[in-house]
């Protein structure tokens, strides 16, 4: 069984500073991609940010030169370091990874439980 644990949301003011972790946990074998997508009330998901095993990146237009994705493959961790943080940014975050575990060997979305981010003055 896998499991992604968020952790690092909350309420910040606009210009300020926020960063999201996210732990995959279980019986992993190998670790395709990990990102971060996040969901506005009455929006769809969206993509944020995502890092691959090849070290390659991608991001969202509105989010690129404040948000910085990073990733620990020895903790299986990955990173958002949200800066300059804007109204328009809140949202709940989710951690995705796509992976094999053991048992699975074709690769896999995983979801973390989401975490809350709400800028407000």
């Amino acid at each position: 069984q896998v499991r992604l644990v968020e952790s690092g949301g909350g309420l910040v003011q606009p210009g300020g500073s926020l960063r999201l972790s996210c732990a995959a946990s279980g019986s992993i074998r190998s670790i395709n991609a990990m990102g971060w997508y996040r969901q506005a009330p009455g929006k769809q998901r969206e993509l944020v940010a995502i890092t691959t095993s090849g070290d390659s990146t991608n991001y969202a237009d509105s989010v690129k030169s404040r948000f910085t994705i990073s990733r620990d493959n020895a903790k299986n961790t990955v990173y958002l370091q949200m800066n300059s943080l804007k109204f328009e940014d809140t949202a709940v975050y989710y951690c995705n990874a796509v992976l094999t575990t053991v048992s699975q060997f074709i690769p896999f979305n995983y979801w973390g439980q989401g975490t809350q981010v709400t800028v407000s003055s």
